[in-house]
């Protein structure tokens, strides 16, 4: 029986959205499980299919205020430490957060165990009430394969999504774990 060589890209661009703010339908740049490979089309806006997905909402959108967005951050740096993943960056938005993360682990995990640090972390601040839905299922998980591809997924998570909110730029690039 041969074995698979089992490789691991350097990073992980992962990305998540707030709960109820990008409906499928509702932008050009709304992707399905049907319509999710890199270079092929998003998915058309679709008025019809947006209200079918508001509709079936258990709760209103959710969106991160300044001291929630740094909650999130500072989950997203301990939770990075404590697994001794190694954060290059983060950009956590009212409605949206990105990261660039380096583990030996799949991204599927990685973005649900920072979604639940997450959680945590906000429900102890107590700043939300009784929030049940605060995330997206799922996500957007991208290999990096090269160190170029690195550089220009920090470029754009730290420089290109407007004014900053809650950041963080590992510029050492150290793929070592350190404290955030």
């Amino acid at each position: 029986m041969q074995s698979k060589e089992i490789t691991v890209p350097l990073a992980y661009f992962i990305t998540f959205s707030c709960y109820g703010t990008w409906l499928h339908g509702g932008k050009e740049t709304s992707v399905d499980r049907h319509h999710n490979i890199p270079e092929t089309e998003f998915l058309p806006p679709n008025h019809a299919r947006q209200t079918s997905a508001k509709n079936r909402m258990l709760e209103t959108a959710y969106l991160l205020n300044q001291s929630q967005r740094q909650i999130v951050l500072n989950a997203i740096k301990e939770v990075c430490q404590y697994r001794r993943w190694i954060l290059l960056a983060a950009h956590v938005r009212t409605n949206h957060v990105h990261l660039i993360v380096h583990a030996m682990l799949s991204p599927e995990i990685m973005m649900n165990t920072i979604k639940s640090y997450s959680s945590r972390q906000l429900n102890a601040s107590k700043l939300d009430g009784r929030r049940v839905n605060r995330w997206t299922r799922h996500g957007s998980t991208r290999y990096l394969w090269r160190e170029e591809d690195i550089e220009a997924t920090i470029q754009y998570v730290i420089h290109e999504q407007g004014s900053p909110m809650a950041t963080f730029e590992n510029k050492m690039r150290s793929f070592e774990p350190c404290d955030y």
